[in-house]
């Protein structure tokens, strides 16, 4: 890594693991959590358009797979800012050799690292423990009418959740599982 941000490729083109490099002492310390120069170096091409903030209470809960469809796609820079997830990204891009291979890591608000999840992903992620805390930064405007998902249970896309499932939304419990209907999304 050089620089205060580093950017580690995972098996699935574009979607890239940072690690953050704080600068601290005993007072504490300061993180670049975002540079718009050093993401561009693995192509983040349109700025930052929206930062959200999510908030888990309970371990075992699972977020997603959401995603938004084209023209709506949207970048996501995602990163765990209290606690402990186990983070997942889900390739949907149509004739990608990756299609419907998913990658997950834990993030904590102790490990300095985040996701950059790029368009024609689907993102998800389990609380590892109570009190947990998420930033996101997205490319896009949510458009509710491009909002998309998948089912984080489906058996065909295989997610290994590391703990048992204990709570998901009603709309999360109810988004479609993968069929031969979905060929993916067109960039």
């Amino acid at each position: 890594m050089s620089g205060r941000i580093g950017f580690h490729e995972t098996g699935l083109e574009g979607l890239t693991l940072v690690e953050r490099k704080p600068l601290g002492d005993t007072r504490g310390f300061l993180e670049r959590m975002f540079c718009v120069t050093e993401f561009a170096s693995i192509g983040l091409k349109d700025g930052i358009r929206q930062t959200n903030r999510t908030y888990t209470s309970k371990a075992g809960t699972v977020r997603g797979l959401h995603f938004q469809r084209p023209p709506y796609a949207e970048t996501k820079i995602v990163t765990c800012i209290r606690g402990r997830v186990f983070d997942v990204a889900v390739d949907l891009r149509k004739d990608s050799p990756t299609f419907l291979k998913w990658y997950g890591v834990e993030l904590a608000g102790d490990n300095f690292n985040s996701l950059f999840i790029p368009e024609g992903f689907a993102h998800g992620l389990q609380a590892l423990e109570n009190d947990c805390e998420m930033l996101y930064l997205h490319t896009r405007d949510y458009t509710p009418g491009a909002e998309d998902g998948l089912n984080a249970c489906d058996p065909s896309i295989g997610i290994d959740w590391p703990i048992e499932i204990s709570e998901m939304s009603e709309r999360d419990k109810a988004l479609p599982k993968f069929d031969d209907q979905f060929l993916g999304l067109e960039l």
